[in-house]
Parts: structure tokens; sequence; C-alpha cells
């Protein structure tokens, strides 16, 4: 029996020569395994380079994202990084964020913030409203995220929308904002802010990204028409002047029945004295 055929039957591999000559050494099969390696890999990263979003195709950016970008380098770089990808214990990254949540934040004067705290409070904005919307468009066009629909007047109109906005309002808004929209405390040292004064934009964006402590009301919690309405609401409450009477600060029922247990009490003393008296 030959060595081959001793070899098929045994298992054992053959042992013959290999053909281009000698048999090659273990050495040069690793490093042949480890060529092919480093082949397959290449080549998955270049495929990768080719078809990944946002690597090969980036456009460039609009003139107002390039005024946003000279705006942010000087105004938001130094804690949110020269990329808006965030520094450690500076400012988050704003990538994804939108332009929707960096207009609200600019125009109300959070941002720039002075420091890091429980909650960052509105102040006088350091930047015009043009200048929030040029950083923001540089931010959307960066990453993505919620926009703002076009224009002013976001708030819808008629009746029925001041009155179907009130009650989507007392439903999602006024256990933390109040009925009237005053504001209210929180926990841990928070608060939700007052809503009067504020433009619309402002408030639609705030539904929209739900800053600090605010849950965030995406267009599947509340749709673009229902976030108008609840605008037309609040724009009503400015202008309603109370044609009932006292509105005891719009503070809700709790004030207005201490009120009444108050009047009532003291008519009910005089009263009883009077009575009293006659008797």
């Amino acid at each position: 029996m030959t060595s081959e055929h001793h070899a098929r039957r045994t298992g054992w591999r053959s042992l013959r020569p290999w053909r281009g000559g000698q048999p090659r050494s273990r050495g040069r099969r690793r490093l042949g395994r480890a060529f092919r390696l480093v082949a397959a890999l290449a080549l998955a990263g270049g495929v990768y380079t080719v078809f990944a979003p946002g690597v090969s195709s980036a456009q460039p950016l609009s003139q107002d994202a390039q005024d946003g970008q000279a705006l942010y380098a000087v105004n938001c770089a130094s804690c949110h990084g020269p990329n808006a990808q965030g520094v450690t214990n500076r400012g988050p990254s704003l990538i994804g964020v939108g332009s929707a949540a960096v207009e609200f934040q600019v125009t109300t004067g959070r941002m720039p913030a002075t420091r890091q705290e429980a909650q960052i409070e509105e102040k006088p904005p350091q930047l015009s409203d043009e200048q929030a919307r040029k950083i923001g468009q540089y931010i959307q066009e960066l990453g993505g995220g919620p926009q703002l629909p076009e224009g002013n007047d976001l708030a819808a109109t008629g009746e029925d929308a001041i009155a179907q906005g009130g009650e989507l309002f007392r439903i999602n808004c006024a256990s933390c904002h109040g009925n009237a929209g005053r504001g209210g405390a929180l926990s841990s040292g928070k608060f939700a802010p007052s809503i009067s004064g504020i433009s619309q934009r402002q408030i639609y964006a705030a539904m929209l990204t739900g800053p600090q402590n605010m849950p965030v009301f995406g267009d599947n919690q509340l749709t673009p028409d229902q976030k108008r309405e609840i605008i037309a609401y609040l724009e009503n409450l400015k202008h309603d002047k109370d044609p009932g009477g006292w509105n005891i600060g719009r503070v809700g029922p709790v004030s207005e029945g201490l009120a009444i247990f108050l009047v009532g009490m003291v008519a009910l003393v005089f009263t009883a004295l009077w009575i009293a008296g006659k008797s």
C-alpha cells in the first residue's frame, strides 16, 4: 500500500509536496491569513465610506448656516465644542437637537449660560432673533433635528380652536404651569416658568423640544394643529380682561375657595351678632 493510500485511510494529510515547490511553512501560512484579513477589513471600510450617509455626500452649508457657524464659534464653542460635539462637564452635544431647541434657548436668554445650575432661568437675550435663527440653521444642517414652522403667527384661529386649546392645556400643561400659565414649583429646587409674555415661536419650540424639566410633546403626542390650538388659548389669556369680575390672580380654585370661605365666615359672624343683639 502506498503512503498516499495509507494517508487517505487513516485520515492523515497527504505527504505529497506542494505543487509549486516545497510545502509552505507555518509562518508563511499565518502571514497569508493575516494579509487576507487586513484586505477584507480594508474592503469593508471602503464600502462603508462610500455608502455611509453624510460622509461622502456632505452638502456645503447655506449662507445662513455659515453666518451661524461664525456666531457659534464666538458664543457657543467654548462649552459645546468646535464641532458641536459637546464638552465634558461644560455643555452637551448639539448634534441632532435641531434648530427649534437652539432658537428657544438663545431667544429666551438661557443660552449662553453663565454657569451650570439646577435650572437655567430666562434672562434678557444676548443675541437677536435673527442671530439665533442663523445659529439654529447651522446646527440643523450639521446634525438635523426638530424644526419650527415658518412665520411668527403660529396660533390657530376661531373660538372652537381656543376652547379646544384650553382643554389640551389643562390636560397636558396646567399641572406644572398652572391654569393660567403663571408657573409653579417642582421638586429639587426646580420650577415651571410662567408662559405669559413669551412669543408664539418660543411656546411652539418648548412643546417640540422639551427644554430642561419639560417633557417633549412630539407630533405623535400633540399634532401641529393641537399645538397651534394651545397657543391660541394662551394668546386669548393675554387679552381676556375678566368681564365677570375679580380674577384673584388666576391661580385656580384654591384661592377663590379661600376667599369665599373667609368672606362667608365674616358675614356669618356679623349676622349672628346682629341676631343676638336684636334678641
